[in-house]
């Protein structure tokens, strides 16, 4: 356990090194995020057959295209023959073929090597077993998540059923219908702090009150600290005033279709470990991709989600993207801020979770769990 108690109101945080150990970011990506199912591209960007996609997962770039018959397939980016990055744009879209730039062998969108200089005379390769590695991959909420793990652990377990634990029942997610939605607004973030910091900033509103005034103009039970996260199936009430989830707290577009009464007018919060954050109101849907790049870099993937009809419409989707784009903007500041604390000596030890903090601390119970192979 790596969360001891102090006080009876107090419980230890993991140790500042946690965050700024190059040797511990290397365990975690081996460990956590090249095991675990990671939330890697929107099947929507990759329409038509042919378009591709690249993604860091741990230590990994991993390739997704979508092939001929309108499958999405996943395959670690390098070529078989001297390892050369295959694809080395971050997105883009091939006819029929994926081609390496160094020696020319090229690849089906199945991944079987079909072409290479001077492959006729060597008729004893096998072209499936030369074929580019693939990467398991299952398609929810309408994106693609991909595993490098030899076998992955269940995705009905490890995923789906965070959903589940978190909102208390198995349908309450299905009604928003995610993957039916279209894409209104993306925001990246390249953020100067460790993976983790970001992560327990999202589960808990201890902060809220002192750098978010207006998410708790709209949501103000979050003034008094205590986070959506922090309950099973609870979901954080409008003020009586906000007639939407937006920044000046105006009217959205409407409850999306299947939204039942008990959800309306409030926000839902859910955390998919590893990098996936799920954030539920009534008429859209975000989410938040994250991707460490280094123990004191994340780069995060934040989408905004509608009705296609809003989408398609040209509505203003600007006031309820403002609401969160500051939200995400103070949260981010305020991981940067706390990241070059944990190298100082005052932080050797970790630092205190004050009660509404507690959940964390099963977080960081997971994370060290997961670094010595117990997960």
């Amino acid at each position: 356990m790596t969360t001891t108690p102090i006080s009876p109101s107090l419980t230890a945080t993991l140790a500042g090194r946690y965050y700024t150990d190059p040797g511990i970011f290397r365990q975690e990506q081996e460990n956590i995020f090249e095991r675990l199912w990671c939330c890697a591209v929107r099947a929507a960007d990759l329409a038509r057959p042919g378009a591709f996609r690249t993604v860091r997962v741990g230590r990994e770039s991993v390739l997704i295209t979508r092939n001929r018959a309108g499958a999405l397939r996943a395959f670690l980016n390098v070529c078989r023959h001297r390892g050369a990055r295959l694809c080395t744009e971050e997105s883009g879209e091939v006819r029929r073929t994926l081609q390496c730039p160094y020696h020319a062998w090229t690849y089906d969108l199945d991944g079987r090597l079909i072409a290479a200089p001077n492959l006729q005379r060597m008729p004893d390769i096998d072209r499936t077993e030369r074929g580019l590695v693939a990467v398991p991959l299952r398609e929810w909420l309408g994106y693609a998540w991909v595993c490098l793990a030899d076998e992955p652990p269940s995705f009905e377990e490890t995923v789906t059923g965070a959903a589940v634990e978190r909102l208390g029942d198995p349908a309450a997610l299905d009604r928003y219908r995610t993957e039916g939605l279209a894409l209104g607004r993306r925001i990246t973030y390249d953020v100067r702090a460790n993976w983790k910091l970001i992560v327990e900033n999202f589960m808990e509103c201890y902060h809220c009150a002192t750098i978010h005034p207006e998410l708790t103009d709209v949501l103000p039970e979050f003034a008094d600290g205590f986070a959506a996260q922090y309950y099973v199936g609870h979901g954080a009430e409008f003020a009586p005033e906000a007639a939407g989830f937006t920044v000046d707290g105006s009217a959205g577009f409407g409850r999306l279709p299947g939204i039942e009464d008990g959800q309306d007018r409030r926000y839902y919060a859910i955390t998919v470990r590893p990098q996936v954050f799920v954030n539920l109101v009534p008429d859209h849907v975000i989410v938040h991709r994250m991707f460490p790049m280094a123990a004191d870099r994340t780069v995060v993937e934040c989408d905004w989600l509608y009705l296609p009809e809003v989408v398609d419409s040209g509505a203003d989707v600007s006031r309820s993207v403002e609401l969160f784009h500051r939200v995400n903007t103070q949260d981010f500041a305020a991981c940067e801020r706390t990241q070059p604390a944990m190298d100082s000596r005052a932080y050797r030890d970790g630092g205190v979770l004050v009660p509404s903090e507690h959940h964390l601390g099963r977080f960081h119970d997971w994370v060290t769990a997961c670094l010595e192979g117990k997960r």
